[in-house]
């Protein structure tokens, strides 16, 4: 039985597996690498072939699709927004993404991406705010305590060095997740009566909403000069959450001006209102924050480059760590020809087939949990990385 190779098995991240790879590494230093890869991607926008993400949008929330490639690898990644899920026991955000090679078209890396979704943004709103904030803030208020709000707090303490976070979520129970989740993070935390209590003194404001509605969290009567907001909520048509008037009070910048004009908060303003896109910032091509008493604003939506940059990050971390698994995903073929030879079972199509189960023998392939044995849960084991050299 041939080793699984990299064309054929691409490698798999599991949930359990990417868990396990983000405690090895610790959050802080995986915020740290998903922001300087992300950094990377983006000064090279030019090299990338982009379009808005294709979604469906129903009633119950919306269902999207995020490409994006440049003449060596293409990423796409699934993902969902559903604010209702949470009745249901489900996340609101549920992702997965694929990362390919463009030479050969082969899937090199499956992987979740509802929890790197989370570390992503979290990474590339701390990236924008060290770009646009003034330098030496401290003090973030966090609108919205839900799914997305800790990996906020320690991306803004870690990357930007905010060392106190003011809390406030409709949901009484969201801020008390959010506060006892931060105890041990070392940074100070303050739980307040409202939007308007938690802004108050705050060099930085994140919104971090998840209703799908035209929502006003934060008018411009809260501002305060030299403030700098991270809008992250407003991610589809029909969901806002700033006033009209914060965006005319501010310098507004954006991931990618076709999408965000759809999505974004900017979605309510005329189509010609000027934004900047971050890449033109991070490449030295336009000016970030004018003066210190400039108030700045990143309408942020997510953008498929971040998660080219994420899936970038986890291949390369996981082949460092030998972490996760070969996944039978392409026929490994004899005669690559004779694709029928697999159901035919025609001479020499069948001995270099991976079991029927699609995954390798378990001796050859990482341990993600879910075949412990009496109910014993296990840490994925380590795999070796096959060599290009090894025979299709």
């Amino acid at each position: 039985m041939r080793h699984p190779t990299p064309w054929t098995h691409p490698l798999y991240l599991s949930v359990p597996a990417a868990v396990a790879l983000v405690q090895e590494r610790g959050v802080p230093a995986v915020l740290a690498g998903l922001a300087r890869y992300i950094e990377d991607d983006f000064v090279r926008w030019n090299d990338f072939d982009k379009t808005a993400r294709v979604a469906h949008h129903t009633r119950d929330g919306v269902i999207e699709l995020m490409p994006v490639g440049d003449s060596a690898r293409y990423a796409f990644k699934y993902v969902n927004g559903h604010p209702r899920n949470t009745a249901l026991g489900l996340s609101t955000v549920m992702a997965f993404g694929v990362l390919a090679d463009v030479a050969t078209g082969a899937p090199l890396l499956l992987s979740e991406l509802t929890l790197t979704t989370a570390l992503r943004t979290a990474a590339t709103s701390a990236l924008a705010a060290r770009t646009l904030a003034r330098p030496g803030s401290r003090v973030m208020a966090l609108i919205g305590n839900g799914a997305q709000s800790e990996f906020q707090a320690l991306a803004f303490q870690h990357l930007v060095g905010i060392d106190t976070v003011r809390l406030f979520d409709i949901d009484p129970a969201a801020t008390a997740k959010l506060a006892t989740n931060l105890k041990s993070s070392g940074l100070q935390v303050q739980v307040c009566a409202s939007t308007r209590d938690a802004v108050q003194g705050s060099d930085i404001v994140t919104t971090a909403t998840a209703d799908k509605a035209h929502a006003t969290i934060l008018t411009d009567d809260m501002l305060a000069p030299g403030m700098h907001i991270n809008a992250v909520g407003g991610d589809c048509p029909g969901k806002t959450e700033l006033d009209a008037a914060v965006l005319l009070a501010a310098k507004v910048f954006v991931e990618y001006a076709p999408q965000t004009r759809i999505e974004g908060d900017i979605q309510q303003m005329p189509a010609d209102f000027a934004v900047t896109e971050l890449w033109q910032v991070l490449t030295g091509q336009s000016r970030g924050r004018d003066h210190a008493a400039q108030i700045t604003v990143f309408d942020s939506v997510g953008f498929a480059l971040e998660d080219y940059a994420a899936l970038r990050y986890l291949y390369d971390a996981a082949l460092e760590s030998h972490t996760g698994e070969r996944l039978a995903l392409i026929p490994q073929l004899g005669d690559p020809k004779n694709l029928f030879g697999l159901l035919a079972d025609a001479p020499g199509m069948g001995t270099s087939q991976a079991p029927a189960s699609g995954r390798w023998p378990v001796e050859a392939q990482p341990h993600d949990g879910r075949h412990a044995r009496n109910g014993e849960h296990r840490a994925p084991q380590r795999l070796r990385e096959p060599s290009a050299h090894e025979p299709l």
